[in-house]
């Protein structure tokens, strides 16, 4: 999403974010920095279809869900873990910009960009079975027990029925990096595991966990050293950090970026 970057920006931005697996501390922003380290560990390397403009990842049942954006390429998408091959897939209408997805009962969540739309399918047939509609934009999504949460670009954390997809409740997040140029930066991607929020920051390799209940930044993650070793080419808003699913049965994350070759299984540590 956020489609436009100068080159000069995201190197100011991308040069905030380095470290290693092992460890994940920053020196390039403030006030992240000043989090809990939160380690990691890659335990599988996994293909992912390089045309998959990633803005949403959920595993569920067993099974990879991915929703990708920009306007005509927007699909949601059944993957296959193996070979990262779609299983099935249903293609947006060319005016909209698919974002975050999040699976609730028997119904998959899909936000859209600008276009103020969340629709929502049937899990097994991807047929549509609703939509909603709501005012900003959509970035990323996920739910607790009973609520659907989203976040809009302004760092807040914005709480839905899932039957009206009515606000019931706003959480504003403290503790989002602030990047090496000044500028603040946004949390994007949505995972709710354990009672936290993981979500990736966008145009950076940032994973930060935040306490859903007070809004703070509890914990960083820097994932730069996997793009170091993995992805070929210039830094741009087409390969950005961005997708999250955790799978409860091991305990592990599966992580990726926007037209990546690569999606990893990893475990914090």
């Amino acid at each position: 999403m956020k489609r436009i970057i100068t080159p000069s920006l995201l190197l100011v931005l991308l040069a905030a974010c380095h470290n290693t697996e092992s460890n994940s501390s920053d020196e390039g922003a403030s006030p992240a920095n000043r989090t809990a380290a939160l380690g990691y560990t890659v335990l599988q390397v996994y293909p992912h279809d390089t045309t998959s403009f990633t803005e949403g990842l959920e595993w569920h049942d067993s099974t990879l869900y991915e929703s990708a954006g920009l306007n005509g390429q927007s699909k949601l998408v059944r993957v296959s873990l193996k070979d990262g091959r779609a299983i099935k897939k249903n293609v947006l209408g060319k005016e909209y910009f698919g974002e975050g997805i999040t699976i609730f009962g028997n119904h998959i969540y899909q936000l859209t960009y600008r276009e103020q739309k969340c629709f929502v399918y049937d899990i097994k047939t991807f047929a549509k079975t609703g939509e909603f509609n709501y005012e900003g934009q959509g970035w990323g999504m996920t739910h607790n027990d009973s609520s659907l949460i989203m976040d809009d670009s302004t760092n807040t954390l914005v709480f839905r029925d899932p039957k009206t997809f009515a606000v019931t409740k706003r959480v504003p997040v403290t503790g989002v990096p602030t990047l090496t140029d000044g500028s603040p930066a946004s949390i994007n991607e949505l995972e709710f595991v354990d009672g936290f929020v993981y979500a990736n920051v966008w145009l950076t390799n940032y994973l930060l966990k935040i306490d859903p209940a007070t809004g703070n930044v509890v914990a960083q993650a820097d994932f730069t050293d996997l793009y170091t070793r993995y992805i070929s080419g210039t830094p741009g808003y087409d390969k950005v950090f961005n997708g999250i699913a955790y799978n409860s049965a091991t305990k592990t994350f599966y992580v990726t970026g926007k037209n990546w070759p690569n999606l990893f299984e990893i475990k914090f540590n």
